[in-house]
């Protein structure tokens, strides 16, 4: 056997270079690619995370506006608790009425006078309550207006038992209003007075804009639905900027509850001086509708009618007026309705 002839290479460094270069793992150099690459890959990352961030926090905000528009115009709602019988021992009738545009159907108490009267009261109680208006009591003053000789009407707007019906500051219920002035009117009233409350005030005057029907009004602690209005309750609640939180509202409002807040005519009604008599009635404590809000509404009044009166009660809060005097409250209301009803003195006569 021949010997295998064997040959010595020396190794360069060249040599050994090339071939490490060539061998993975820890035996050459490792691909990390380019610095400037792995930089706008982590900005990329960065700005899709920021952006779910926001897009989370806008479906947050939204849903709480969609939240508070859908519990805004569905208060709760106690049920009746007595009726003029057994809270202020007045005969009454249960009836029902259409509203004004016969869309809906009203139920009600007509609380007839002690003797055939052609005068007649019309109730209309505020947000979040019933015919009743236990806290203010409309029983009371049901009782008050019986006693001067007035029919009476006590009846629930139809969002009160009409899971149908949402509130709508007025513009709708102003119909339902009309409808019990028709009613009144059926039952042989020559005069009609509304005695709103609140929310049920701010409808009072939005009706007044739209009949000739109604002959006076009193009107306590009124609730006009307006931007300042809804904002200034709207932080009794939760410490939200007024912007957008109105303008959120007033979008999803109609959304939510398939009527808008734009549908309140507050402009036309605070620049209204209506024709006939108003008592006006508000507290400067008034924490839902603040009177300075309110005041510039009734100064129209005094102003274009001389029987129409403001009276302004010092450290009275929102429809507890009565509450805080009620020798006063009576003995103004009582008064306004003897004048407001009183048949107009011929040409030429002179009061005895």
């Amino acid at each position: 056997m021949e010997p295998i002839a064997t040959t010595t290479m020396p190794l360069s460094a060249n040599t050994y270079e090339s071939a490490s270069s060539a061998l993975p793992g820890t035996y050459g150099s490792l691909p990390l690619g380019h610095p400037g690459r792995r930089r706008k890959s982590l900005w990329a990352s960065v700005a899709g995370l920021a952006l779910a961030v926001v897009i989370l926090a806008a479906v947050g905000v939204v849903a709480l506006y969609a939240y508070i528009a859908w519990v805004l115009a569905r208060p709760t709602v106690a049920p009746l608790q007595s009726d003029p019988l057994q809270a202020a021992g007045m005969a009454y009738e249960d009836i029902a009425f259409l509203s004004d545009n016969g869309a809906h159907r009203l139920d009600g108490w007509y609380i007839p006078a002690s003797t055939p009267s052609g005068k007649t009261v019309v109730f209309s109680h505020g947000y979040g309550g019933n015919r009743e208006e236990i806290w203010v009591p409309i029983y009371e003053l049901a009782r008050l207006a019986h006693d001067q000789g007035f029919n009476a009407i006590m009846f629930d707007y139809g969002y009160v038992y009409n899971s149908d019906r949402v509130v709508t500051g007025g513009a709708k219920e102003s119909s339902d209003l009309l409808g019990a002035v028709r009613y009144a009117r059926e039952r042989g009233a020559d005069e009609v007075v509304v005695w709103g409350f609140s929310m049920g005030a701010g409808t009072a005057l939005q009706a007044a804009l739209r009949t000739d029907d109604i002959d006076a009004m009193i009107l306590d602690s009124t609730f006009v639905l307006e931007p300042d209005t809804l904002y200034h309750n709207l932080k009794q609640y939760a410490d939200l900027p007024r912007e957008p939180s109105l303008t959120l509202l007033r979008w999803l409002y109609p959304l939510m509850n398939g009527s808008g807040l734009g549908e309140v005519p507050y402009q036309r009604i605070k620049s209204t001086a209506y024709d006939i008599p108003t008592l006006m009635i508000h507290g400067t404590l008034d924490e839902r509708s603040p009177y300075e809000i309110i005041r510039d509404i009734a100064l129209n009044q005094t102003a274009a009618n001389e029987r129409s009166e403001f009276w302004l009660v010092t450290n009275a809060t929102h429809e507890l007026v009565y509450r805080k005097d009620k020798a006063e409250y009576a003995a103004r209301a009582t008064s306004f309705l003897s004048r407001v009803t009183e048949p107009p003195l011929a040409t030429g006569s002179l009061r005895q």
